[in-house]
């Protein structure tokens, strides 16, 4: 995932301890006792605006000291700790209770419980500021613009408006019962003893610079759920209920259910497009790798997320040649942002580009979603942009004509490198050399494959078997060439690249394990990638590294060069299991859903790659995205890569063929979308059953046939 800058594109650490909230587009970073301070990369995020940069509760002159911060649900945490003692004691009486939650800004309730036999006078303060930064200069802690500022108390709520050029933005804070000022909102009571006071203060953007806050931070009436909550039962009562034998693995998938619930955003234009954004905190938007990814990881879920976000990037599809913005005709984007100043995005703009893998990927999600039993015509209505992308691969992703789709940026204000490992040093050569652009990375072209084929094969659907039979000799001459080009013969692995002088960048990096996933490496080299990817150089214990700690650029803490990424590995684990390698991939997912109890049933962007035999635990990367959305999905994926679950409605099927380790114990699914309707998994002791399958279609006891097998069955493929 791309932060901004190429000097080194992983974002600022946000430091120990904090507490990220999310909902949506906007999200929440507070430190562990519920404070925001600005100058930490803190603050309540809206919009990729930060509407909220100090918040500050003291109470009698004291900040509080944390106790605990739990997260409730993914957009609700409750922060407890106490008011120090002014007297040297080491035991305070005072408890303060912090319960917040986020929408388009933050709903707190404050609760202080006095522990003490006599009653407690209390001067309970905020400190609050606003500077709108944009979301950018707040990740790379230089915020540049200074806003025209004026803060104006209105009866129990002060108003912060800000100017910048023709800008104008403003924040309502509300809090009933507290004196207001322009510096503070302050509330005296006195605490009864043993006994407690609550009160509740709000946060919101203004609509229009005034003073109205959004229907989602509206506080419900007694009894009533909040929005967020809403949302959330909406999102639950329409994906599948899952139980499992081993408790650990059920409360990660559960985790990750939620997760993915709350990182879904809407399309402002049709507000009907669920999307899913990439990740928390820096990334709440729709960016073209990731969403993809995590749609296409969670079709078994939601399918209709992947619907959404093709639509989305359909209509955000490249138009013309725009250096700055590295837009192409055809070319599917890499990030949107919403409030960001044109100086501070990539490119420059509010929509870049500078993604080599998001077009063919857009084809292949569409050969998904397809399978998943959509209506014909809403598949037909993305043909052209499908059909575009493809263009665009032919011309533009390969400038050169060799055949291979590279990438090289357009301008020195775009990313270095395009693929998914995106830092500025991600593609080297085994001995540590920075690989030259243009560079055409390994699993580029496999998406590309995968593109040519999911093309070919709905236009076989459909009844158009000459493209089918020329998208299919596209596919096969591409294949051919890949591997003869790309193997490595005297390393026994596949380059990781080939740099501008179409040298291979002889790196052994997990990029090759992906290409496994789409079926473009030939059958012969599959046991020495095999063996590779699952050896002590590749595999630290906790998953399969992205580079090799035999390579010159190996660093265990780095974000490209020796680290741990769970999707990456539950790619890598379908693909060996697409090739049969069952046990190797039970191990990947077992590591994975292991590492995954030391954070709680939520797995990162990423950890560090040093070995399991050395540290015991997995250790975290200190700028990781959490939640973050193909992180969120690898559960699902996991999990249904070793049921071997998935779809071909149009060939009237669902195919599954489990291979759990037994140490997951039993499975029991329900509500799991199929064909329009809902149907009912069990796996008891590796021996599936379905209920509720739609008129028309079969359970079928074997892997869903792919691609290349129903080109051959077809007779296209040679």
């Amino acid at each position: 995932m791309a932060a901004g800058w190429n000097a080194d594109t992983a974002a600022g650490p946000v430091g120990s301890g904090t507490v990220t909230l999310v909902e949506g587009s906007s999200f929440c970073i507070s430190s562990a006792n519920g404070d925001i301070h600005p100058e930490h990369p803190h603050g309540v995020f809206h919009e990729d605006t930060r509407i909220l940069s100090r918040w500050n509760l003291s109470v009698n002159g004291l900040p509080l000291e944390a106790l605990t911060a739990e997260t409730k649900e993914p957009y609700r945490a409750l922060f407890i700790g106490r008011v120090p003692r002014s007297d040297g004691y080491a035991d305070s009486p005072l408890i303060v209770e912090r319960l917040r939650e986020v929408g388009a800004g933050i709903h707190e309730e404050i609760t202080i419980r006095n522990y003490s036999s006599q009653g407690t006078e209390c001067i309970v303060s905020l400190s609050v500021e606003s500077d709108f930064a944009d979301l950018f200069e707040v990740k790379e802690a230089r915020v540049q613009r200074r806003w025209e500022e004026s803060r104006r108390p209105e009866g129990d709520s002060l108003v912060i408006r800000a100017g910048w050029q023709d800008l104008v933005k403003s924040v309502v804070v509300n809090a009933a019962g507290a004196e207001v000022t322009a510096d503070a909102l302050t509330f005296r009571t006195v605490v009864p003893p043993r006994g407690a006071w609550s009160s509740r203060v709000s946060v919101a953007p203004a609509a229009n610079g005034r003073g109205v806050p959004p229907s989602s931070l509206v506080r419900p009436a007694a009894g009533d759920l909040s929005p967020s909550d809403r949302r959330r039962q909406e999102w639950v009562a329409k994906i599948p209920k899952l139980h499992m034998g081993n408790r650990s693995i059920e409360r990660t998938l559960r985790r990750s259910y939620d997760d993915l619930g709350a990182l879904r955003i809407e399309d402002p234009d049709h507000p009907e497009r669920i999307v899913v954004a990439a990740g928390a905190p820096w990334f709440m938007t729709l960016f073209g790798r990731d969403s993809l990814w995590a749609s296409e990881m969670a079709l078994p879920v939601d399918p209709s997320l992947a619907l959404g976000t093709l639509q989305t990037l359909a209509d955000r599809q490249g138009r013309v040649v725009d250096p700055m913005s590295e837009e192409e005709p055809g070319k599917i984007l890499h990030e949107v942002r919403l409030g960001v100043s044109s100086g501070l995005a990539l490119g420059g703009k509010s929509a870049y580009y500078g993604s080599v893998d998001a077009t063919p990927q857009f084809v292949m999600a569409l050969g998904s979603v397809s399978r998943w039993g959509f209506a014909r015509d809403t598949i037909a209505a993305l043909l052209p942009h499908a059909d575009r992308a493809l263009d665009w691969v032919r011309s533009y992703g390969d400038k050169d004509g060799d055949g291979f789709v590279e990438y090289e940026r357009l301008n020195d204000q775009g990313l270095i490198n395009q693929g998914w490992k995106d830092s500025w040093d991600g593609i080297n050569f085994a001995d540590g050399t920075l690989a030259e652009p243009p560079i055409a990375l390994c699993e580029v072209q496999a998406l590309v494959y995968s593109a040519y084929l999911s093309r070919a094969w709905i236009a076989y659907d459909a009844g158009d078997a000459p493209l089918a039979a020329r998208l299919t000799e596209e596919a096969a001459q591409l294949k051919k060439k890949f591997n003869e080009e790309f193997w490595l013969p005297d390393r026994g692995y596949f380059a990781v690249a080939l740099d501008r002088d179409k040298r291979p960048v002889d790196a052994c990096a997990s990029n090759m394990g992906q290409c496994l996933w789409h079926g473009i490496i030939d059958e012969d080299k599959v046991p020495q990638v095999a063996e590779r990817l699952m050896s002590p150089q590749m595999f630290s214990g906790w998953g399969v590294r992205t580079l090799g700690t035999d390579m010159g650029a190996y660093n265990p803490a780095s974000y490209h060069n020796g680290s741990v990424w769970p999707h990456d590995n539950a790619i890598i684990a379908a693909g060996l299991l697409r090739y049969g390698f069952v046990e190797e991939a039970q191990r990947i997912a077992t590591a994975l859903l292991e590492a995954a109890d030391y954070t709680d049933g939520r797995l990162p962007e990423l950890f560090c790659g040093f070995s399991r035999d050395q540290v015991t635990e997995p250790v975290p990367y200190p700028t990781a995205c959490s939640p973050q959305a193909w992180a969120a999905t690898t559960p699902i994926m996991l999990m249904t890569s070793l049921m071997r679950y998935d779809a071909h409605v149009s060939r009237g099927g669902m195919w599954m063929d489990p291979v759990l380790p037994a140490s997951y114990g039993d499975l029991h699914i329900t509500n799991a979308p199929m064909g329009g309707g809902r149907i009912t998994i069990d796996i008891t002791g590796s021996e599936p059953s379905v209920q509720g399958l739609a008129e028309g279609l079969t359970f079928h006891r074997e892997h869903r046939p792919w691609l290349t097998e129903l080109m051959a069955e077809a007779g296209l493929e040679k």
